[in-house]
C-alpha cells in the first residue's frame, strides 16, 4: 500500500512568507533562506509470520458432575502431557478458559441420553511457527477435539517497521525528485524526517476455530497441512527536503 501526500511546496524566495511547517515536536522554519518541500507517505512491508499461538481445548459430556470432571481432568493431562513430550515449554502454554456447568433442561436430545453436564478447557500455545501443525497435531490426537484457531505474528517486528518507514522514505524522495526536475530546481538533502506506525488491532486471525471429533483410526493421522501468514506492518512517513 502507497498513499502521498503532498504537505507543503516551497519554490521561488520571491513568493514566499514566513510559514512553520509542525511535525511533532519539529518545527521547520520556512522563509526565503529555507526553501523547503515536504512530503508524506506511507509503505508497508510484508514477511512470512515466524510465530504461531495456537488455540487448544477440548469439550466433554456426562451424566453426572464427579464423572464428568473425572474425565475432563483426564483429558486435560493427557493432551497436556502430549504437549510437553513435544517439547513445548511451560511458559509457552497459557490457559484461557476451564468449565464444569449443568447441561440446561431445554436440551432435550442431550437430556434423552441421560447427559447433564458438560466440561471445557482451552488453551493457547505459542510455538515458533513452523511447530504450529505439529503442535496442533499431537494435542489433538490426545483429545483436544475444540482446536484449530491459529493467531500468526512476529517474534519482533521492529525490523518489519522500520523496513516499511524506509520503503516509505525512499518513496518520498522519488516523489520530491519527480517534482523539482518539472520546476528546474534541485533536491537538496534531508531537513527533518518523522515515523507514525499504525495502531495495531492485534494479532492477525488466518483460520477459525475448527472443531475436530476424538478420532480413532487404524493407523495414526499426519499433522494437517498448514502454512504461516505473511504479516504486514506499514508506516507513515513525514519527510521534508531543501531545495537548492
Amino acid at each position: 500500500m502507497k498513499t502521498v501526500r503532498i504537505i507543503a511546496a516551497t519554490l521561488f524566495a520571491t513568493a514566499l512568507s514566513t510559514t512553520s511547517l509542525m511535525a511533532g515536536a519539529q518545527t521547520i522554519q520556512v522563509n526565503k533562506d529555507n526553501r523547503t518541500i515536504a512530503i508524506t507517505t506511507t509503505d508497508e512491508a510484508q514477511a512470512v509470520a515466524d510465530q504461531a499461538k495456537v488455540s487448544i481445548g477440548f469439550t466433554t459430556y456426562g451424566g453426572d458432575q464427579d464423572g464428568t470432571y473425572a474425565d475432563a481432568s483426564k483429558i486435560s493431562n493427557a493432551i497436556m502431557k502430549s504437549l510437553n513430550d513435544a517439547g513445548v515449554k511451560a511458559e509457552a502454554i497459557e490457559s484461557t478458559e476451564q468449565n464444569l456447568t449443568a447441561i440446561d433442561d431445554n436440551d432435550k436430545v442431550r437430556y434423552s441420553k441421560g447427559i447433564r453436564f458438560v466440561a471445557s478447557q482451552g488453551w493457547t500455545v505459542t510455538v515458533p511457527a513452523g511447530a504450529a501443525a505439529e503442535t496442533l497435531h499431537v494435542a489433538v490426537t490426545a483429545g483436544a477435539n475444540n482446536s484449530g484457531n491459529i493467531d500468526w505474528e512476529m517474534v519482533d517486528d521492529s525490523k518489519l517497521e522500520s523496513d516499511a518507514a524506509e520503503k516509505a522514505l525512499i518513496h518520498a524522495r522519488h516523489i520530491a525528485e519527480q517534482m523539482t526536475k518539472g520546476l528546474n530546481v534541485t533536491l537538496g538533502s534531508l531537513v527533518y524526517a518523522s515515523n507514525q506506525t499504525p495502531p495495531r488491532d492485534g494479532p492477525m486471525q488466518l483460520d477459525r476455530p475448527v472443531p475436530f471429533a476424538m478420532m480413532k483410526a487404524r493407523q495414526p493421522p499426519k499433522p494437517l497441512a498448514i502454512s504461516a501468514a505473511k504479516i504486514s506492518r506499514s508506516a507513515t512517513v513525514y519527510a521534508v527536503f531543501s531545495l537548492q
